[in-house]
Parts: structure tokens; sequence; C-alpha cells
């Protein structure tokens, strides 16, 4: 376990997954990468807000889908995987998360470290002779309001076979 304030450098266990469709409510968009924490906060506040007034359940912690590769900015849908309907509004829309064979990969430690997963992820597919996918997405399993130490974050990395 790595202490407050330490890098976790130990490399992540990365398993074969065949993850089911879920269908999600989500705000996508087209956001500069200094700009993803305000796009998350305003994003899972946006779906919150719009399940609520639906009565629509959320079926698992927010997350985030990436379509293809992060660059100067990056296409991302952020919101919740929800149980039952949703119905698209102005802001929020309904989306799904794929059905797919993926690899998976729990990051602990700061969002700045994800890096480091993805890494392992990409090995792990290379070794097993596997193409990624142009989309994956992450789990918050942490809350950072609760949990303020970076080093206690968890999140889980998702990244289907093309």
């Amino acid at each position: 376990m790595a202490e407050s304030g330490l890098v976790n450098t130990s490399k992540p266990e990365t398993t074969i997954v065949h993850t089911p469709a879920q269908r999600t409510a989500v705000v996508r968009e087209v956001v500069p990468m200094e700009a993803l924490r305000e796009f998350f906060g305003r994003a899972f506040g946006a779906v919150m807000a719009a399940t609520q007034a639906q009565n629509t359940r959320l079926a698992g912690p927010p997350f985030a889908l990436y379509h293809g590769m992060p660059a100067q900015t990056i296409d991302v849908e952020a919101g919740f995987p929800v149980a039952g309907s949703f119905t698209a509004t102005a802001d929020v829309q309904a989306s799904a998360l794929p059905e797919a064979e993926a690899y998976e990969a729990i990051h602990r430690g700061s969002y700045d470290t994800l890096g480091t997963t993805y890494g392992a992820i990409q090995e792990r597919m290379r070794e097993d002779g596997c193409t990624p996918a142009d989309t994956m997405w992450e789990y918050y399993l942490s809350d950072p309001a609760k949990q303020p130490d970076p080093a206690t974050w968890l999140t889980r990395v998702v990244w289907p076979v093309a």
C-alpha cells in the first residue's frame, strides 16, 4: 500500500474481461486536456440533475468514455451508467458503453499518473497479439471530495480490443 504523498510505481494487474452493453446518460464534448477536470464536474452535475428529474436510477460509478487517443483535445463522454430508460435533454444525451472483449486494470493514485496504467494495458495487449480499440473508458471509484489524498484514489480503466 502506498503511503500518502508517495507515487505508486507498481505495475497494475491487467485482466481480460467481457463487458456487457450498458445504458448511460452523458454529456459529450471535445475538450482541451487542461479543461477535463472542469468538464467532468459540469458533466457529472448535469447528468445527476437530469437523471433525478426523470427518476432514473444510477447503475454505477461516474465514468468517462474517450473517443480516440488523447492529444491537445479529446472527444469525451462523461456521465453515469443508468438502469431503465433515460430520455435525452437539452444538455444530457442517452448513450451506451459497448459490449466488448477488453483489458482492464485498477489504477491506484492520482489521475495525472493514469498513463502508467494505460501503458501496462497496451503492453499486455501487445504480448497477447491484440490491437486496442480507438475507444476506452475509466470508472472513477473514489470521490476526491471525500478522499482528498490522491494516493488513495482508485480508477478502473477498461480498454476494448479492436
